[in-house]
Parts: C-alpha cells; sequence; structure tokens
C-alpha cells in the first residue's frame, strides 16, 4: 500500500521529501518524535506554535514567523499529538482548537541538524605549503553564466580560505559583474570598488592614501583590523601585471594558530589575550577599534586575524605585557613569512585571487623596476559567500537527486 503524499506545508521556500515519522508522544513541554531509523526530535510547544504555518506563526507569503514572543502565553498547550496516514506530524492546540499540520520531511532535516549555519557548506581545513601545493583555481571565462564556476570558486573559499579565479575577463568594473553572481558588496572608505596602481615613486608621498599603492613591500596582512568586524572577503582582479617583482603570497592563518597554539603556547595566549588598538589615518576618516591580534568573533570556529601593522597604532595593555607582546607579535610575523605557510606566485591578467580576508593574510613582494600593476579589489562579507555556497550546493544535491531518481524510472 503507498503511503498517502503529503499535503503539508514546510515553513520555508525549500522543498522536503517526504520522511514518514513513526510515532509521537507528548511529554511536559515537548512533543517527542521518531522515525522507523529510530531517529530522534524533541520540539518544545512554543516552536511547534511559532513555526504553524498559517495560523498566526508562519506567514504563508514571507514564510516568516509573525508571533510575537510576548504572546507565547502559558494557556498555549499541545492537546494531542498524532502522525497521519502520509507520516506527518498533527498537533491539535487547547487553547484554540486548531490543528497544525508539520512536514515530516522538514522536521527530520531539523533532526539531522541541516537547519544550523554550518549545513550544506564544506568544513574549512588548514593548510601549509606543503599539504596544499598551490593556490586552488577555477576557470573564470564563464563565471558570469556558469553556477558551477560560482560553486567551485565558493566551496574553495569555505575550504581553504582562498582560490584564484583565472581566464577572467580584463575591463575595468568586472568585479562588480561577477559579484552581483554572489551577493552585495561591502562598502569601506575606499569606495565599492578601488584600484591598486602600484607605483615605486609614491613611497613615503602623501598623494596616496595607502601603503598597497607604493612600490614597497607588503608583508602578510589583513584588511581593515580597524573596523569591528573586518571585511570577509577579498577579491583582487589582476588587469595588468609588466611590473618588476610584486610576487602575490597567501598564508593560512587556521594553520598559523593551529602552529602558535601547539608549539608556542606562551606567545599565542599573548596574541590571543591581549589587545591593541587599531587606527586608520586618513583625512576626514578616524576608524579605530581594539582587539586581540587573534581575534575569534562570536559564532565562528575560524580566528579572525587583525594583522596590519601600518595601522597598528598602540598597546592597550598593561606596562609589563608590552614587551612579551611585542616579542609575540614579531614571532607571529616571522612564521607568516616563512615558506612552511607563506605560497608565493605572480599573477597575471585575467586572474582574481579571491580569499578569506579574516582567515587568509595577504601580501606582496616589493617592486624592484619598471613596468605596470593595476589591479581592482572589492570586499565581500562572509554571509553573503556562505549565503550563495549553501544555495547552489543544496540546489546542486538536488539536481542529483532528481538525476537518479530520473534514471531509476
Amino acid at each position: 500500500m503507498n503511503t498517502p503524499i503529503s499535503q503539508a506545508i514546510a515553513p520555508d521556500f525549500y522543498h522536503y521529501d517526504s520522511s514518514p515519522i513513526a510515532s509521537a508522544a507528548t511529554e511536559g513541554e515537548f512533543v517527542h518524535i521518531r522515525w522507523p531509523d529510530d531517529a530522534k526530535l524533541a520540539c518544545h510547544r512554543f516552536w511547534l506554535k511559532e513555526n504553524a504555518v498559517g495560523q498566526g506563526g508562519i506567514d504563508l507569503a514571507t514564510r516568516e514567523c509573525i508571533l510575537d514572543p510576548a504572546d507565547l502565553t502559558d494557556d498555549i498547550e499541545v492537546k494531542s499529538a498524532v502522525v497521519d496516514n502520509a507520516g506527518d506530524l498533527i498537533v491539535e492546540w487547547g487553547h484554540d482548537g486548531q490543528r497544525s499540520v508539520y512536514h515530516s520531511g522538514w522536521l527530520r532535516h531539523v533532526a539531522e541538524n541541516n537547519h544550523r549555519p554550518s549545513s550544506w557548506l564544506p568544513e574549512a581545513q588548514s593548510w601549509t605549503t606543503g599539504s596544499i601545493g598551490e593556490v586552488p583555481r577555477v576557470d573564470g571565462s564563464a563565471a558570469l553564466e556558469s553556477d558551477e564556476a560560482i560553486l567551485a570558486l565558493l566551496n574553495n573559499l569555505m575550504v581553504y580560505g582562498a582560490c584564484v579565479l583565472e581566464n577572467s575577463p580584463t575591463h575595468e568594473g568586472y568585479l562588480l559583474e561577477l559579484a552581483e553572481r554572489i551577493g552585495p558588496v561591502r562598502d569601506s572608505n575606499f569606495g565599492r570598488i578601488w584600484d591598486v596602481r602600484a607605483d615605486i615613486n609614491l613611497a613615503g608621498d602623501a598623494a596616496t592614501n595607502t601603503t598597497a599603492n607604493t612600490g614597497l613591500r607588503l608583508g602578510p596582512h589583513s584588511d581593515l583590523p580597524t573596523r569591528e568586524i573586518p571585511p570577509g572577503f577579498q577579491f583582487l582582479h589582476c588587469l595588468i601585471n609588466d611590473a618588476d617583482g610584486g610576487e602575490s603570497t597567501l598564508t593560512d592563518g587556521a594553520a598559523l594558530v593551529e602552529a602558535l597554539e601547539r608549539d608556542h603556547p606562551e606567545e599565542f595566549e599573548l596574541l590571543y589575550t591581549r589587545h591593541w588598538i587599531f587606527f586608520n589615518r586618513g583625512p576626514g576618516i578616524d576608524h579605530r577599534w581594539s582587539a586581540p591580534i587573534i581575534d575569534y568573533l562570536p559564532g565562528s570556529d575560524t580566528p579572525t586575524i587583525r594583522a596590519f601593522y601600518p595601522v597598528r597604532a598602540f598597546p592597550a595593555m598593561a606596562n609589563e605585557d608590552v614587551g612579551r607582546c611585542y616579542e609575540a607579535l614579531r614571532l607571529f610575523h616571522k612564521m607568516a613569512d616563512q615558506a612552511e605557510f607563506e605560497l608565493k606566485f605572480r599573477l597575471t591578467a585575467g586572474d582574481i585571487m579571491c580569499f578569506d580576508n579574516r582567515r587568509v593574510l595577504h601580501g606582496r613582494d616589493a617592486f624592484t623596476g619598471s613596468g605596470k600593476r593595476h589591479l581592482q579589489g572589492i570586499y565581500i562579507d562572509r554571509d553573503e559567500i556562505m549565503s550563495r555556497g549553501r544555495a547552489l550546493n543544496r540546489a546542486a544535491a538536488s539536481a542529483v537527486e532528481s538525476a537518479v531518481v530520473s534514471n531509476a524510472s
């Protein structure tokens, strides 16, 4: 006998395959659900009420909860919880007599933790030069049309924190076109898109507002540590590069932190707990923030590295800690420059170097002679990268599943 098709509506816009429930039982404030394979989920009465579709919980048009928490009163009680013929959960409420239907597949995705922020995202992997060899590369020639290229880029960024999108067009402003395939660009005092035109003649000249536009070496660093939350990802698009020198570098801060914590615990503790004041000097701007060099932002297992010595202005710690913190800082930057951790390569026209600005330190060698190098850059916050990554990974999995079903039939 075939199981009846579920008529339940999920509280979001995703499609869920039915996953018929074996049993449901009420115990105190919870409804306990069990599936035939013994998977379980405990649902609090208020959470179920919030997720009741079209009954004052989830709005059908927006699929957002419209129930004010102030209205979650004690008289909201589950009178009964049963499983219908389609395997969905039916809750009858004691206070108003309404019956709410909950999609079994949606409930199962919660039971399997697929509702968490990490779901539909690949797991991050720290790397050294020995383990990765070179920066992952993706052909970007069709990135404006191909979801596959964008997904490959985003998954590399989430796993390794870095990827080069090669064979891209070389006209100015292309990064803004690419960003439309991913998410909103983050604005800054440099603008939504900015130019990096390295000029060896600008060193020590007030005509430039950033060290990046000089010909000087830039050691491994992260951008905008002066912000409460620095930009998540940075894309640097190489338009022209016939300059002598100026090779690009990338260092995985996650691997660096692991090595520091393992081999130099005292220095790690100083870098993790003692604060510095980061201060953006510039006409008309005054950005400043106080934080440690290794900064774990709430909700993230990946460290945010605040390491840009041109804007690290003042120690914000007890006097007796300052000397030791400078020693730890020196060790940190020496290790970041070591061949064990630092990848070095040359950008060519059409390369877009994309990296996690809070995890992966970027830099460049000094320019040694004539020639030009012109890059354009944008920032995209981590939320946008992860959101697009989840959506594309989920769509790709659904397409594979549909193909399997089609072939089987």
